[in-house]
């Protein structure tokens, strides 16, 4: 994914935040890695690397006001650890990727599909309630695990 330093500090910016350096780096240690879906330390751990001042408390603080700012997003892979992404800074106003879980090897892949507008749409006809966001982790078997069975 392509980093915009320039878009990160405007977000920043209409949020009513002060650019830091930290807040910069965070987002791209997030943006660089978008199948990763790093918890805090390893977020910490590849900010370190070129930022050798920045603490892990620093980076928990600057997850936790990027996630409430909804610059990012926390999802739960069932595995015990919160995780963080970074969002479609085009399109906030709706998380629509999803996540594979690979039961042999612990893989996890994003596929950017929504195929549930039409559920929402169903259940706001049905039931008068309005989906504002989902979230949907499908677990089997990957194509690589796969193709070892063969």
């Amino acid at each position: 994914m392509a980093i915009d330093r320039e878009e990160f500090k405007k977000l920043l910016k209409e949020k009513g935040l002060k650019v830091t350096r930290q807040r910069l780096v965070v987002l791209e240690v997030l943006a660089e890695n978008p199948e990763e879906h790093l918890t805090a330390e390893e977020i910490y751990e590849r900010v370190k690397a070129d930022n050798p001042d920045i603490g892990l408390a620093t980076v928990y603080r600057t997850v936790q006001l990027l996630l409430e700012l909804e610059l990012i997003d926390r999802i739960n892979l069932d595995d015990g650890f919160a995780r963080y992404e970074i969002g479609d800074t085009q399109e906030r106003a709706r998380h629509r990727h999803h996540h594979l879980i690979c039961l042999r090897c612990g893989s996890v892949s994003a596929f950017q599909k929504d195929m549930l507008e039409a559920l929402e749409t169903g259940v706001q006809a049905a039931l008068g309630f309005r989906v504002t966001d989902h979230e949907v982790k499908l677990y089997g078997i990957c194509k690589d695990c796969s193709e070892k069975e063969i």
